[in-house]
């Protein structure tokens, strides 16, 4: 019986997203492996596989086939061969730049006429030995390529290399290979700078945890600690795991996962979050969550794996790249066909730089991804930037998004003669193990009011509706006066809800026994979010809500947005689903398990990280800190880097006509065409990296 395991295997030496597209074919084409996700900016490949049908050493040879490697880990040893291998790549990539760096020296010289006839002191079987050895690394991938059928972004300057020996102009092929090794180099370099921001966040995971254990303190390896675990932490320390304080008191620095900038208070009953820093006190933790599973390790695979949801402009890029190497090598023939001029031949092979359109979408994405994961904004995947950028529509939850979703008790109206005090006790104990906020609500006031809570049996939540529950043998029903259709609602429920609050029926063994009312506060940043996200070009937002009509118009009315109430969650899908249908890009904000249904279906899904897990799960884009003015600023920065992207798209293919123009009709040296190939890269880079630098302001 086949069985799937899903693991994680680094990869080295990738610099673009072709390199991903070499890996990936390689791997893929292994039987037994079902599925492969290659990321650039964690340099490894998420494989799903059927264990007994392929091994790690099948994996690690068809990665080494591809031009590539995987590193050893978990104390392998590595082979002698393999050894020799890296030193041997080592040695002929330092003596090409070497060799190189000498070559340009004298050609340079020559050039100023300062150098008049040094070159002819090297004997031209010399100088092609040079090429060779220097070029080596870079000529055996292209070779390896060449024999699996494929072309790679080093193969036309390598024939061009070629090209110049064959016509005597060893200097210049000589000058080939050192700026190969400068591109090689500028490509790294591009790509690390996206990759750092994702470093940078991995780097803040602890390594180590002080468990306690029979009174005694010992130091354990992160992977070593368990749930349970007692954890202590002092000032100063990072905390290690997610998990419940159960000693202590203290601040807590929580920007590396809510990207808050002040301190949180945190006492016995606390949560506390891995990668957090305790700036005061010390603490006791039992651990719930660790590694991977805490939610700073949820974070780092969010970020890693979005890469995964391509862009629909980056996915152009990845097939615009497996078409322009054979056009240019058409533009070669036919320059040659035309000239007869093999100079201009090999410039037109030197100058074309086909890496520069890969990496010109997925460095600005990385970017963006990296810069706002520090910020506490995560987002999936490109795909939904590009979309966000675009977006024109802004549908709203109310409870907990717009509002800070912790509403208090403010009426209680008995009804049958029941006391309010027991009213109240009925409604929390039936509501005790619901999530809802006025659930919550309900479980405070009965709390502030020294009420004890009884067991609630039979415990049913009705989606968007309320609850139902056996509290002391009496079936008690909390929640919307839809539950109670056959009772009239008192005119006292009119009244509360005309004043916008939120009204809930209680009824006892099927009778009406009383309303509870409760008001939520809005968040103060709210109108200004909304206002901004206008500016932005968001030409309609929209309020939707499981509340009554006073309610919604009440909270929609003082923001100035159109509202909709009393929805269920099939509602609020059936709303996006209108807009999607009238050609509109829509974008949905919520927090709760009625959230989740609509956030999957929206173009791009938002949610709050105080709301659920299976909300956040559902969106595309979460917002680990409750700041609203975060939603302007993610539709900002989607953007901003768009804009981004397009400029690195027009100046690559700018760029590549321009040069490839003035190679084939022989107005640029070899030489220089190989010197030039390495600007684009440096260009996006530069254009790149102020997405690394995310403003201050929300905009």
């Amino acid at each position: 019986m086949n069985q799937t395991q899903t693991i994680e295997v680094p990869i080295a030496g990738m610099d673009c997203t072709e390199c991903t597209q070499h890996v990936q074919h390689a791997i893929s084409t292994l039987s037994g492996v079902q599925k492969v996700d290659v990321f650039l900016s964690s340099e490894k490949a998420i494989i799903q596989l059927d264990p007994s049908l392929v091994k790690m050493a099948d994996i690690r040879q068809a990665v080494t086939g591809a031009g590539y490697s995987v590193p050893q880990q978990n104390g392998e040893s590595k082979t002698p061969n393999a050894a020799l291998g890296d030193f041997s790549r080592r040695m002929f990539t330092a003596l090409g730049l070497a060799f190189g760096a000498i070559i340009l020296l004298v050609v340079a010289g020559e050039w100023l006429g300062l150098l008049d006839g040094l070159t002819q002191i090297i004997p031209f079987p010399v100088g092609v030995a040079l090429v060779l050895i220097g070029g080596s690394p870079i000529f055996f991938n292209v070779i390896r390529a060449a024999l699996k059928r494929q072309v790679i972004s080093h193969t036309l300057m390598s024939i061009g290399a070629f090209a110049a020996l064959f016509v005597g102009e060893w200097t210049t092929a000589m000058v080939v290979v050192f700026f190969m090794h400068i591109g090689n180099y500028t490509e790294r370099l591009t790509t690390e700078g996206a990759r750092r921001a994702v470093k940078d966040l991995t780097a803040l995971a602890p390594q180590t945890a002080r468990v306690e254990i029979d009174g005694e303190e010992k130091d354990f390896p992160i992977a070593e600690v368990r749930n349970d675990h007692i954890v202590v932490i002092r000032p100063g320390e990072k905390i290690p795991v997610d998990g419940e304080v159960i000693s202590g008191q203290g601040a807590v620095d929580q920007a590396s996962v809510t990207g808050e900038s002040m301190p949180v208070e945190a006492g016995v009953g606390s949560r506390v979050f891995a990668a957090t820093l305790l700036k005061q006190g010390t603490l006791k933790v039992r651990t719930q969550a660790v590694g991977a599973e805490s939610a700073f390790g949820r974070v780092i695979k969010m970020v890693e794996e979005a890469e995964a949801h391509r862009a629909d402009v980056q996915q152009f890029a990845d097939k615009f790249s497996t078409y322009y190497l054979p056009v240019v090598m058409g533009i070669a023939a036919l320059t040659f066909l035309f000239s007869r001029n093999p100079l201009a031949t090999a410039a037109v092979l030197l100058v074309a730089c086909s890496c520069t359109i890969a990496l010109a979408t997925p460095i600005a994405m990385l970017a963006t991804i990296g810069a706002n994961a520090k910020r506490g904004v995560l987002i999936k995947g490109g795909k939904y930037l590009e979309t966000l950028a675009r977006a024109d529509v802004l549908l709203i939850d109310k409870t907990g998004t717009l509002t800070l979703g912790k509403p208090i008790v403010t009426d209680i109206i008995s009804l049958n003669g029941m006391d309010e005090a027991s009213l109240l006790s009925a409604a929390a104990s039936a509501d005790r193990y619901s999530e809802h906020p006025l659930a919550d609500a309900l479980r405070r006031s009965a709390h502030e009011r020294g009420l004890q809570l009884q067991e609630a049996t039979n415990f049913e939540s009705l989606a968007g509706m309320g609850v139902r529950a056996n509290v002391n043998g009496a079936t008690i029903t909390v929640g919307k006066q839809s539950l109670l259709k056959e009772f009239a609602p008192p005119t006292q429920a009119q009244t509360l809800e005309a004043q916008g609050k939120t009204v809930l029926f209680v009824s006892k063994d099927g009778a009406l026994a009383g309303l509870i009312a409760a008001s939520d506060t809005l968040r103060s940043e709210v109108p200004e979010a909304l206002q901004e996200a206008k500016r932005l070009g968001i030409k309609r937002i929209e309020l939707l809500t499981g509340d009554n009509e006073q309610t919604a118009s009440s909270v929609g009315n003082s923001l100035g947005i159109s509202f909709r109430a009393n929805l269920l969650p099939e509602d609020k899908i059936r709303i996006v689903k209108e807009y999607q249908s009238q050609g509109h890009i829509v974008v949905m904000v919520g927090d709760g398990i009625n959230d989740a249904p609509a956030l999957a279906q929206a173009n791009v899904g938002i949610a709050m990280k105080a709301g659920t897990d299976i909300a956040i799960e559902a969106a595309h884009i979460t917002l680990m800190h409750e700041d609203w003015m975060l939603v302007p600023h993610v539709i900002a920065t989607a953007q901003r880097t768009m804009r981004v992207v397009k400029g690195n798209l027009g100046f690559t293919a700018a760029y590549n006509i321009i040069g490839l123009a003035l190679a084939a009709f022989g107005f640029l040296p070899p030489m220089l065409a190989a010197a030039l190939q390495s600007i684009p890269d440096l260009g996006i880079l530069g254009n790149s990296a102020r997405l690394l630098k995310q403003q201050n302001n929300h905009a």
